[in-house]
């Protein structure tokens, strides 16, 4: 004659092990929770605030078989200083010319055409990113 599945008492010894557990738990999720959010906010805010020049490639023009024009639109916080790469591409894929384009001018919209030497001809161009100094 044994008795199973009695329970003790409601509210007579308190919370159980098990109930304890699952509350740190809880706790300790939520404040992992709140920090990882935290942490992604910030990026998200030195991200956008920290680029001081960005650029967007406009248009290209293969002009001959070793030269590509490529047309650039640069945007630059105040007095910032940096350089953009661009890249010039062959049918393949493979990257048959490359140029760091410098831009010093005072202005915060930068508006130029850019002369890309080639090896060999070229049906494409890309802009690599840019870089403030």
């Amino acid at each position: 004659m044994s008795v199973t599945g009695e329970r003790l008492p409601e509210d007579r010894y308190g919370r159980t092990a098990e109930a304890r557990t699952d509350r740190g738990l809880k706790i300790v999720g939520s404040v992992l929770g709140v920090a990882m959010l935290a942490l992604i906010g910030w990026f998200g805010y030195d991200y956008i605030t920290g680029q001081k020049v960005s650029a967007e490639l406009i248009k290209f023009d293969v002009v001959a078989a070793d030269r590509v024009d490529v047309h650039l639109e640069v945007r630059k916080a105040d007095g910032a200083k940096g350089y953009c790469t661009v890249r010039a591409l062959a049918e393949s894929g493979a990257e048959v010319g490359r140029k760091e384009v410098r831009f010093d001018q005072a202005a915060p919209r930068v508006d130029e055409v850019v002369t890309v030497r080639t090896t060999e001809l070229a049906t494409a161009a890309d802009l690599l990113g840019c870089v403030p100094d």
